[in-house]
Order: C-alpha cells, then sequence, then structure tokens
C-alpha cells in the first residue's frame, strides 16, 4: 500500500539554503570522528611500523571516552538557553577546536619507540574526541527539529547524505594525498612548495581528464583516473614521508573543518528553540540519556543502527588492507591512489542513493524503503567477491560505488525515523529531548564499536598479516581478509532486517502523532 502524501505546507517546508547549511555539518562530523580511524593504520602501521594490536587498543580506549563526552554534550545541549540557542554555540566552538587540533593528532616523531606511539595515539585522540563530541552531539540533536514535516524530514535528511559523500571522499583521499610519490625524501621545511607542486600536478591534469571525457576517449579517461588529480604513486621500492604528508593534509581539512561550523551556525536556526523551549526552564537530566531506552519504536530502530554500525565498521581497515595488499600487492601508494579513486566512486554513488531512496521512501514509506536497502546491501556485499580482483582493479570501484549507494540510504532513512521516534516521545512525556537521544544512540554504537575496533588488530595480527612481507602475504591471509570483508557485514544486515520488523511507526500514525501535539503546545 501506498503512503505518498501531498507535499508539506509552506510552513514545514525548509528551504534550500538551510538544507545545505545543515549538510555542511557533516563534513566535521566525518573528518572528525572518521578520518583518524582510517589514517591512522596508513601512518602507524604501515609506515611507522607500530603494532596493530596496540592501534586497536589505543582506538578503543578513544571509543570509550568518546562514550562517556558524547551523553555529557548532548545532555548539555539539551539544557543550554542562551541567544543562540541550545545547539548552535556548542556547534562554534566544537568546530572551531577540532579543525585546530585536527593536525596535531599525526605530529609526531619518526624514530619514537612504540609505546611512545600508543601512547601518544591514546592521549591525543582522548582530547580530541572531546572536541569533537562538543560539535557532534548538538549537531546530531538540530537536524530533528528542523521541520516537524514526516516527508520534509527525509528531503532534509537526503540533503545531508548527499553532501556527506562530498567529505567522506576526505576520508578516501587521506591515504592517497599522504603517501603521493611527491614526499619522497621531503623534509617539514619542503611542505609549501611540495604542496605547490601537488597543485601544479592537478592543474596539469584537470583538463586532460575533462578533455577526455568530453571525447568520450575511454582509454585516456582510465589513464587519468588511475592517478587522480595527477597524484602519481611511487614504485613502492621507497615509501614518501607520510607523515609529512598526513600533517598537511590534515591542516587543509581543519581549517575547512572551522569554515563549515561558521556555515552552520550561522545558516540553521532551532526552530523549537525559538518557538516554545526557550522560556521552558525545565531541564533534562542526564538519566535521560538512558530512559530514551524505554522508548518503544527506539529500541529497534537502535538495533538496527548498531547491528549494522557493528557489522561495517571494519570495513574501511579490511577493505584498505584487501587493496593495498590483495589487489596492489602490497604497494601502499598505489593502494592509496584506488582507494582515492574509489572514493570519488562512492561520491558519485552515493548522490544517486539520496534522491533515490528518499523517493522510494516517499511512496512506499520509510519502513518498506529501509528494507529495500538492507535486501540490496546484501547482495552488494556477496558481490564484493568478485569485485577485489587484481587482474581487473577497476571493478573496486563498483564495490565501494555500490556499498556507498546502500550505506547512504541506509543513514539517510535512519536518520529519518529517528526523528519520528523523538517526537514519539514527546507525545508520551511530554519533553523534547533530541540531545538525550542522539546520546544514547552514538553512547550504544560506540559500545558496539568498541569490540570490533579491538578485534581488529588482533585480528590481522590472528590471520598472519605481517606488514614487513609487503605484497608477499600468505594465501591464507588474503582469504581471510577477503572472507571477513563480506561475511561480517552479512551477517549484521540480517540482524537488522529482524530488527525493522518491529519497528511501529507508520505515516498515518506519525500524522495522528503532529495532530496532538500540536494540540497540547501548539504548532512549530
Amino acid at each position: 500500500m501506498s503512503e505518498t502524501s501531498e507535499p508539506p505546507p509552506a510552513t514545514d517546508h525548509v528551504p534550500v539554503a538551510t538544507k545545505i547549511a545543515y549538510g555542511l555539518g557533516s563534513g566535521n562530523d566525518m573528518w572528525g570522528n572518521w578520518l583518524y580511524a582510517g589514517l591512522v593504520w596508513t601512518v602507524f602501521n604501515m609506515y611507522l611500523g607500530v603494532p596493530p594490536e596496540l592501534i586497536s587498543l589505543a582506538l578503543t580506549f578513544r571509543l570509550l571516552f568518546d562514550a562517556i563526552t558524547d551523553p555529557l554534550f548532548g545532555w548539555l545541549s539539551d539544557n543550554t538557553r542562551s541567544r543562540f540557542g541550545r545547539r548552535r554555540p556548542y556547534i562554534l566552538v566544537g568546530s572551531i577546536l577540532s579543525g585546530l587540533c585536527l593536525p596535531l593528532l599525526f605530529t609526531v616523531g619518526h624514530d619514537w619507540t612504540d609505546n611512545q606511539y600508543f601512547w601518544y595515539i591514546l592521549g591525543s585522540s582522548v582530547i580530541y574526541m572531546t572536541f569533537v563530541s562538543c560539535f557532534n552531539m548538538p549537531y546530531q540533536s538540530l537536524g530533528p527539529e528542523i521541520t516537524p514535516d514526516y516527508d520534509e524530514r527525509t528531503q532534509v535528511f537526503s540533503y545531508k547524505a548527499g553532501i556527506q559523500k562530498i567529505f567522506e571522499v576526505g576520508n578516501f583521499a587521506a591515504g592517497a594525498f599522504a603517501t603521493a610519490a611527491v614526499w619522497l625524501a621531503a623534509k617539514p621545511n619542503d611542505a609549501f612548495s611540495r604542496l605547490g607542486q601537488m597543485i601544479d600536478d592537478f592543474t596539469a591534469w584537470l583538463p586532460k581528464m575533462i578533455g577526455s571525457v568530453l571525447a568520450f576517449d575511454f582509454d585516456q579517461i582510465a589513464r587519468y583516473a588511475s592517478t587522480p588529480f595527477g597524484w602519481v604513486s611511487s614504485t613502492g621500492d621507497e615509501l614518501p614521508n607520510v607523515v609529512l604528508g598526513a600533517q598537511v593534509y590534515t591542516s587543509i581539512l581543519g581549517l575547512i573543518m572551522i569554515l563549515i561550523g561558521c556555515a552552520v551556525f550561522l545558516g540553521v536556526k532551532e526552530r523549537n528553540y525559538e518557538r516554545f523551549i526557550k522560556d521552558n526552564k525545565e531541564k533534562i537530566s542526564l538519566s535521560d540519556t538512558f530512559n530514551t531506552l524505554r522508548c518503544p519504536p527506539f529500541r529497534p530502530q537502535m538495533i538496527m543502527a548498531l547491528v549494522y554500525s557493528v557489522g561495517t565498521s571494519m570495513l574501511g581497515t579490511l577493505g584498505l588492507y584487501l587493496t593495498n595488499y590483495y589487489v596492489c600487492k602490497g604497494n601502499i601508494t598505489e593502494g592509496s591512489l584506488w582507494n582515492f579513486g574509489m572514493g570519488l566512486a562512492g561520491m558519485g554513488f552515493g548522490f544517486l542513493a539520496a534522491p533515490t531512496f528518499a523517493k522510494i521512501s516517499k511512496i512506499a514509506g520509510k519502513t518498506k524503503a529501509m528494507m529495500i536497502v538492507q535486501v540490496c546491501a546484501i547482495a552488494v556485499f556477496v558481490g564484493t567477491w568478485w569485485f577485489y580482483d587484481p587482474n581487473i582493479k577497476w571493478l573496486q570501484f563498483f564495490a565501494s560505488g555500490l556499498i556507498s549507494f546502500t550505506a547512504t540510504g541506509f543513514w539517510l532513512i535512519l536518520s529519518s525515523i529517528g526523528a519520528d521516534v523523538i517526537d514519539y516521545d514527546e507525545w508520551q512525556n511530554g519533553k523534547r529531548r533530541e540531545g538525550a537521544f542522539s546520546a544514547c544512540t552514538s553512547l550504544i554504537l560506540k559500545f558496539g564499536m568498541i569490540g570490533t575496533t579491538a578485534a581488529t588488530g588482533y585480528i590481522l595480527t590472528w590471520i598472519g598479516f605481517d606488514a614487513d612481507l609487503g605484497g608477499d602475504q600468505s594465501d591464507s591471509t588474503i582469504f581471510w581478509i577477503r572472507f571477513l570483508f563480506l561475511a561480517v557485514p552479512i551477517v549484521s544486515l540480517i540482524g537488522a532486517l529482524v530488527a525493522l520488523s518491529f519497528f511501529p511507526l507508520t505515516h498515518r500514525k506519525m500524522n495522528e502523532i503532529r495532530s496532538a501535539l500540536e494540540a497540547r503546545r501548539g504548532a512549530v
């Protein structure tokens, strides 16, 4: 049965500029939470030789600390009353601190001991995640209150999901930038000249790529696509100065993060705050973070998010090793360039996914759209066994693109569902607790990922991976990387499908809830 609805009334419609401003914040979420989790392996394991189990242990403690700071900032933003609103002051301050401190995560020497690297990874990332939480919890809490309309919410998160794909490329590009051949024998005082060389390489590459595309010259397109942005790989016999490359790259991204924070602060208003929260002195308890689990529709939503995120949390690491050591035979600079290209493919497919699943959701309803996403994702992961092929390297683009396509659909619909859950909670309890719900979601996801993060390094050791072997990893090691890459997410997606069958909120039910809320406290 179709759940197609009428267009939202003018008062519910969110201007495109506001949707874009909110979507830009996904860059700080993406780079603050996930950039380091991927680049740390390239810098500290593949380049500096830190044992993978030490990196996993440090990242595990990082997540544990983050699981504490997220509820704190969710609670603080729920209870803040200021001339700038509940969320926006934290968004601005958190963005500035996160941007300034991002490059400090890689400010290390080349001759430290493994223990020194371990304590630096742990200490710097724990401090950094405090700043990320300061931005991210208020930012995630801001989304559900932008509009009260069932379908317009999906449109808001569709813009966010599409824009996020652009910033996600920044995660894929990190390894390519840091391991590019331009950093061979580079020293800190060479940073600006080498960066200038990279810019020159890009300006020479771009018109050639555009010309090849316009001429439909597929041989030339493939040639230029193998060196995205004109960044060439080394022969693999000598590693570039990956630490310096990472420092320069994160300095650039840090500046962009500050600008993003300003854009969100200036471009998104807190609708609920202005209408009926500003003068409400009732406080939200810190314990409400955990009491949100008493909300019946929140539980299946949370289980879906948990099993999906746990099942896919190892993809970035396993995919990186799969490309570098199976497809590219140990040449991590070549592998990093392919990963960059895969990020571009993921961006393209993600752009397609956002309007596609928003439309499916509008026609069939969010529950059926989510089921379609999950079934498609299972099929994609089965296909990854053949998409990663050292003899046909470009097939990886389909792996990354299709994974991104389904992941975009999953998080887009889940976010829209989450806004409905918060309305249901207000209907039942009379409070707006966006911060508590965002914090509880983050807390549970972080605890779920702690296990997989801790396990990743030990799994790599258990299956026999040795960075010193380069491309000469054993057949058994390669098999297990390939098998785990597809099997773990498939099992998690089956669990998510089971949880979805218990989700109760339909379009009709949400219309009833909205009418009841507006009769109680007025329209927003």
